[in-house]
């Protein structure tokens, strides 16, 4: 498989990392960045063909990813739409910018026939743990879908969406979750300290207990309302916790911060 990324960011190394480690004798790789640090990234420390601009041949590309700022979208899609060919695939991680706002800024006829699929990869890829939705355009084929799905993997899990705002949802719940953990964490860690522990010592009792129960999660065949119920004892401490949490409205609290994500993320949008 053939990709340019254009844009050479920490989200970009990240997919580039994966796919050479797990796909190294099956893709090749072009990046395409103003920043000069990016390019020598990209040359020395992964043996890949970097530029400036884009490159003659950027027609025989298999895909197309967008790993750009919103704010650089309209003049990379001006300067795409001259030199793509009909069928290849567009792979946006780009936040905000819908399928449609690709399409358009492709031009023509072309651009509005050019498949695109949206991902919302999280913050978790830059170490290989993302989680990452996929919508696709209804112009995209099961290979286009399969292309997608096998750069995104590269760092971590993927969800498919039938519908375009549940990119919304997806935003709130994994793109933006990983924030909810850490305050989650922060909390914990300072209601130990309040209590009598060192900050040092609640701290890493904290984040041990963050990473065990993450690892339990992804590790166990059991749902996590199911895990939760295992190491709740009727009558005893971790029961008198999960009481509290409920006193205060928990998971309504959870449910209202999801809700408000969505609804700033489709307010950012337009």
């Amino acid at each position: 498989m053939n990709i340019i990324f254009i844009g050479g960011g920490n989200m970009a190394t990240a997919l580039i990392a994966g796919l050479i480690r797990a796909r190294a004798n099956q893709v090749s790789i072009h990046v395409v960045d103003p920043s000069e640090d990016a390019r020598k990234r990209a040359i020395h420390q992964y043996g890949l063909e970097a530029s400036a601009e884009l490159p003659a041949d950027t027609g025989n590309a298999d895909v197309i990813v967008l790993a750009i700022k919103p704010q650089m979208m309209e003049a990379v899609l001006q300067g795409l739409a001259a030199k793509m060919q009909a069928g290849q695939l567009v792979l946006s991680v780009a936040a905000g910018t819908t399928i449609a706002g690709i399409q358009s800024g492709l031009g023509g006829g072309q651009g509005a026939a050019q498949p695109v699929i949206r991902a919302m990869p999280n913050t978790p890829a830059l170490i290989g743990h993302g989680a990452c939705g996929l919508f696709a355009s209804e112009n995209c084929k099961p290979h286009h879908r399969e292309q997608a799905e096998c750069i995104m993997r590269a760092a971590g899990d993927v969800v498919w969406v039938n519908e375009e705002s549940q990119m919304d949802v997806v935003t709130a719940v994994s793109g933006s979750g990983p924030a909810y953990f850490f305050l989650l964490t922060e909390a914990l860690a300072r209601a130990g300290a309040d209590l009598g522990l060192s900050e040092e010592d609640a701290l890493k009792l904290a984040l041990r207990t963050a990473e065990g129960a993450g690892a339990m999660l992804l590790a166990s065949e059991d749902s996590p309302e199911t895990l939760r119920k295992k190491v709740t004892s009727p009558g005893g401490t971790t029961q008198a916790a999960l009481e509290a949490f409920e006193a205060g409205g928990f998971r309504d609290l959870v449910h209202a911060a999801v809700k408000a994500a969505v609804d700033r993320g489709r307010e950012l949008a337009g």
